[in-house]
């Protein structure tokens, strides 16, 4: 069965390919410490109100150790409209000091220490780690977890058993691209009120759009 999954995953990777040839972040920034904290901010909010955001807040705040020493009421006016402000502010301000206090500032390249810093999980060390540092990662947000199921690519629902169901189906380098696509694929046609079957590049693929999963 795992042979005939990973044929398929193949095959689901090259029609992605076709349609979403570019499929990095949207996520606007110059250096890893930007991405971080822009991916934080992303959380249950669009890319494209994060970007609306970021230049004034990175503006006022370039390096971790402003953001680690800032107000917090003055981060929170920043990034009100990314939505649960008080949070993310407490989480953007907590991960600068951890930054400070455990790698000297620099942004680290290791899913263990990533993890390590407030407010980052394994998909916002995923996204940082492929999009900053080129190194391969299964970024399972909304779209992936869901899309993945309804493919019929895995039938677990954590995140992290999906994140390590879907590496064991492809080649590692294209982990990075394999996921951005489906998160693309899932905001343009397999939209999760009403996915657009009849529009879709995977429907003889797709065990959901196919018939074949109730």
């Amino acid at each position: 069965m795992i042979r005939d999954l990973k044929k398929r995953a193949e095959k689901i990777y090259d029609l992605l390919s076709l349609h979403y040839p570019e499929a990095g972040t949207a996520l606007l920034h110059e250096n890893p410490f930007q991405l971080l904290v822009a991916t934080i901010l992303s959380a249950q909010c669009t890319d494209k109100k994060v970007n609306e955001v970021t230049p004034l807040l990175f503006k006022r705040y370039p390096l971790p150790a402003g953001l680690a020493g800032a107000e917090i009421k003055d981060v929170e006016a920043l990034i009100k409209p990314t939505g649960f402000y008080r949070n993310k502010a407490k989480n953007i301000m907590k991960m600068s000091r951890d930054l400070l206090e455990k790698f000297s500032g620099e942004v680290p390249r290791e899913m263990e220490k990533l993890t390590q810093l407030s407010g980052v999980g394994r998909k916002t060390a995923n996204v940082v780690l492929g999009q900053a540092f080129g190194i391969p990662g299964i970024v399972v947000d909304t779209h992936v977890l869901r899309l993945s199921g309804l493919i019929g690519l895995t039938g677990n629902n954590d995140p992290e058993k999906v994140e390590f169901d879907l590496q064991r189906l492809l080649d590692r380098d294209k982990w990075t691209k394999f996921t951005g696509m489906l998160i693309r694929h899932g905001r343009a046609v397999c939209v999760a009120r009403r996915p657009r079957c009849g529009e879709c590049c995977l429907l003889d693929q797709c065990e959901f759009g196919s018939g074949k999963k109730a």
